[in-house]
This record gives C-alpha cells, structure tokens and sequence, in this order.
C-alpha cells in the first residue's frame, strides 16, 4: 500500500479497513521509516520515527523493566518495537510491556512467529515530543480495556506519571524520583531520574 504523508502532518489517520497479520506486516516493512499501529476500527495510526532523545529514554525504561523481570522470572519484558494483537483486533505497540511466562506457555506455537493475539499485563507508554496526550489517554484506555492489568503514562515534559488501572480513574503523580510496581509487576521500581534524563543513568 503506498500513501505519503508529510512529516508535518504527523502523527496521522487513515481507514484502511480490517488487515491480515501478513498484510500488515508486509506494510510495516514498506515504511520502516514510520511507526504503523492498527485500531480496532480499521484506522492505520501513522508516527513518525522515534526522536533520538526518546529513544534513549525508551532505552532506559526497557533496560530497567527487563533487568527487574530477569531477576523476578515470572514474566518476560518486551521492548517499544514489539506489536500485540488485541483481543478487540487492534494491533498495538506500548514503550514497554511485560506478561506472565503461563500466559505465554498457553498460546498456540503457530502464533510464536506473529503478532501474539494476547495483552500485556503490564504497560508502559512515554510521551514523546509529537504525541498528543489526549491520544495516549484514550490508548491507555485500550490497553485496559483488552485485559492490561496496570499501566504508565509517562510525561518527561512535565515529569509525571499518570497510573492506570482498571475500574478506577486514573491517578497523577508529580515530582517523583521513581513509581513502584503493583499487581502482575509487584517488585518492580522504575528509576525515573535517567528516564527524565539518560545522561543521569
């Protein structure tokens, strides 16, 4: 499929209807130079390339959650490049994402070479310069909807963390130095000094 969008114009919509994993895949590999997500309603979310300072802060948060979740053993950490199939067909990609080992042992092998038709049960999104945080709200909203068990919002910008779980509203969090795990990633403490700035880490 072949579409141009200026860069100034993203992040971006277009409804491009239902995709198969192959077909959406395939499109990925056309436009490695975006990040391509699919909504539940057949919208293909257009962003651009990760700035080199989020990355590095990306970076630090992997780091972090998959050092914890070595240690811990009960679950695997995956990083902002991983994609789940939703259970409401939406096809996403969190910063960060962390699922029980038993959820993983349960899937068919067939789909171990695709998009994991399951949820985290743990996310975590970080704001970057062109998100919109209206847009990752109602993402948030998604994850928890589709089974996530907790989740973070993340804003460098103004240093905070917006904690999400279900039934509840969320709660916002300011001038923190790190937010402590709870639920599926009880244990587990993000650092958030050399998220806000990796050349603290």
């Amino acid at each position: 499929m072949a579409f141009l969008v200026e860069a100034a114009h993203l992040p971006a919509t277009l409804t491009v209807g239902p995709m198969t994993d192959e077909a959406f895949a395939q499109l990925c590999a056309e436009h490695d130079d975006l990040n391509l997500e699919l909504s539940a309603r057949g919208e293909l979310i257009i962003m651009p390339q990760t700035y080199t300072w989020t990355g590095a802060q990306n970076g630090e948060i992997s780091r972090q959650l998959g050092n914890w979740a070595r240690l811990d053993k009960r679950g695997v950490a995956f990083d902002s490049s991983t994609g789940w199939l939703l259970p409401n067909s939406a096809r996403r990609s969190p910063d960060a994402a962390w699922i029980f080992k038993h959820r993983i042992q349960a899937l068919d092998r067939a789909t171990f070479s695709r998009y994991w038709p399951v949820c985290p049960n743990f996310v975590i999104e970080l704001r970057s310069q062109s998100d919109r945080i209206r847009v990752l709200r109602e993402k948030m909203t998604e994850w928890l909807d589709n089974g996530a068990q907790l989740g973070w919002l993340l804003d460098p910008e103004v240093r905070s963390v917006e904690i999400y779980r279900p039934g509840v509203e969320a709660e916002t969090l300011f001038g923190i130095s790190s937010i402590a795990g709870e639920g599926p990633v009880e244990g587990f403490v993000l650092d958030l000094p050399p998220v806000w700035d990796p050349l603290e880490a």
